[in-house]
């Protein structure tokens, strides 16, 4: 389990950053009501990518100073795991570190959910290794897919065989599991095709895991979100990318400018209509997250959207009300 410290105006509030259990119902949303102060009751309930999950947290732990009665549960099944329960009408929200696939989105329409897309952050997805790796400090995409790529399988299980220059440390690779927005993204950017990636490798949804085990091994190494990185610089540190234009590190004006490629990308919540148009709890929400974006990724050490993005954010939010 991870703890963060959010601050938001000053004030500090902490977070435990975990998978919520949804509720005994199945994980259906509960009306909104009112209190006996006039303020908003009711639940959001929200799945999918662990990457995401500390920005929903986050905007979720400073939303409990605006509405005390709404209750925010983040479960975190992966951005794949998450569209299912979202096709299914069983969540309001849908974290996303990829867009929604052209199969989950008609599942949502065989289902007759219709959904907005709305980009609140960046990042920049990492490759880490531990702090006593001293021979790693950039790698190109290419050295990447040999690394990774399916062929090497089994045949390339060396740090030696990425780069002669390296010692000769066996691989210890670790990753995001099939389930994960972070794993297609990382297979496509540096394989060229989504899920097609060595299968002897250890996966996990979970990102503390990945670190876990990365930093367990001498010759670890393994992919996940930025701002799990600044959040454990004290074990581990992210190499630079060398994506054909000199090496570049990952950080907030690398990411916002696209300098860092090919491995900056967006970060999702997909809102079911019905629930913010219906639910004056999710609505409530979804609004304050929006207008706060900014604030929220920061706190959460998370890469801000740019003003432009914020500009598209906002028209998102606005069409949801129609």
């Amino acid at each position: 389990m991870t703890k963060r410290t959010f601050k938001f105006a000053g004030i500090a509030a902490t977070a435990v950053v975990t998978a919520l259990v949804l509720s005994a119902c199945g994980g259906q949303t509960t009306e909104a009501g009112t209190d006996a102060e006039g303020g908003l009751t009711g639940a959001v309930v929200a799945d999918g990518s662990s990457t995401v999950a500390p920005l929903t947290e986050a905007a979720a732990d400073a939303f409990r100073d605006v509405e005390a009665g709404i209750n925010v549960t983040v479960a975190t099944s992966g951005t794949g795991g998450g569209f299912a329960a979202f096709c299914a009408g069983e969540t309001d929200l849908s974290n996303a570190s990829r867009p929604i696939k052209d199969e989950e989105a008609a599942l949502c329409a065989e289902a007759g959910i219709e959904f907005t897309e709305i980009v609140m952050a960046n990042d920049g997805l990492s490759v880490i290794v531990p702090l006593e790796n001293d021979w790693a400090e950039c790698l190109t995409v290419e050295q990447l897919a040999t690394m990774w790529g399916p062929a090497s399988e089994g045949t390339v299980t060396s740090w030696n065989q990425i780069d002669a220059s390296f010692p000769d440390v066996p691989l210890a690779l670790f990753g995001a599991g099939t389930d994960s927005g972070t794993f297609d993204y990382f297979t496509d950017a540096i394989n060229g095709e989504e899920g097609a990636i060595r299968t002897d490798y250890s996966p996990s949804e979970d990102d503390n895991i990945t670190i876990q085990g990365v930093t367990g091994e001498s010759g670890g190494v393994g992919f996940l979100g930025l701002s799990y990185v600044a959040e454990n610089a004290d074990v581990l540190r992210a190499v630079a990318i060398d994506g054909g234009a000199g090496c570049v590190e990952a950080t907030v004006e690398t990411v916002q400018d696209g300098s860092y490629t090919p491995l900056s990308r967006p970060l999702f919540v997909y809102v079911k209509n019905t629930s913010y148009q219906e639910n004056a709890a999710v609505k409530a929400f979804v609004d304050y997250y929006v207008e706060n974006a900014a604030a929220i990724a920061e706190a959460a050490i998370f890469v801000p959207l740019t003003d432009e993005q914020i500009a598209v954010a906002a028209e998102e939010l606005a069409s949801l009300a129609v």
